[in-house]
């Protein structure tokens, strides 16, 4: 009864790193949730192909372990053996590791394949790493929006403003869901990379290079999701995080509309004398 519980806590546990979490956790150890087919292809990949696989491997090398433990120990053998090499087993263990990778190779390329491979896309958005802060521009309404300056909240502005501390910005990259979005990644210094875990987007940050990537975020799954740098970029490179607003295509035309701003100003005499601002929905 105890070997058989024991049994189901370890199959539990190995199960663990399957379960997706909502947002980021603290003590977080699985994927949080997919919100593009990317992401969502790299769990299944990961539940479908590589847990069992690591799990059958585990298995089988603890049993071969107590096995061996059992079966050769200094008790039971009091003369040790004399066998320096086996044939046989050294052909399995060089063919069976093998015939594993050959079998990871067709999910594993498709899945590469599919990351690497951009569709058409329907809307570009720049990242540009620097020290230590991303910027945020849209060549196609470079006339229109201003490039994007995006600094690390401190930890009494995410507090106040009900946000992970490390991971929320004071100005998020908007982007539209439902919508293909190509990713243009560089740096002007240092090595960074961008990296949004709920996208499945990792991809460097390279000096005089420009990267490219791609998302597209569920028509569903409109909100703030999170990432941050993801390459030893020097000693601020802990905070550099990645803020991403995704609002439904209507909002994101009125952001681009009102210049970068869900709200728009307009001119308003409240006073009969000079004139003032305001801020409008």
């Amino acid at each position: 009864m105890r070997l058989n519980k024991a049994l189901i806590i370890a199959g539990l546990l190995l199960l663990v790193p399957t379960i997706a979490a909502a947002m980021p956790e603290n003590g977080g150890m699985g994927f949080q949730d997919p919100v593009t087919p990317v992401m969502e292809e790299i769990v299944s990949f990961h539940n479908k192909w590589i847990m069992p696989i690591i799990t059958v491997i585990v298995v089988f090398v603890l049993v071969l372990m107590l096995y061996i433990m059992v079966r050769f120990r200094e008790k039971a053998n009091p003369v040790p053996s004399k066998t320096s090499h086996n044939t046989l087993i050294e052909v399995i263990w060089t063919i069976v590791p093998v015939l594993i990778l050959l079998a990871l190779v067709v999910p594993s390329m498709k899945l590469l394949y599919m990351q690497d491979d951009l569709p058409q896309t329907e809307l570009t958005v720049k990242a540009t790493g620097d020290t230590w802060y991303w910027e945020y521009s849209y060549p196609e309404y470079e006339d229109t929006i201003d490039s994007i300056i995006s600094n690390p909240m401190s930890k009494e502005q995410a507090d106040a403003a009900g946000k992970p501390f490390l991971l929320a910005a004071d100005a998020p990259l908007v982007v539209p869901s439902g919508t293909k979005i190509k990713v243009l990644v560089t740096s002007r210094n240092n090595l960074h990379a961008f990296a949004v875990p709920q996208f499945g987007v990792k991809i460097d940050a390279i000096p005089g290079i420009i990267n490219e990537t791609w998302f597209e975020v569920y028509e569903n799954k409109e909100g703030t999701y999170y990432g941050q740098c993801s390459e030893l970029c020097g000693v601020n490179h802990y905070y550099m995080p990645i803020e991403v607003q995704v609002v439904s295509k209507e909002k994101f035309q009125q952001w681009i509309a009102n210049g970068g701003s869900f709200t728009k100003t307009v001119a308003q005499n409240t006073t009969g004398g000079s004139l003032t601002t305001a801020a409008q929905d």
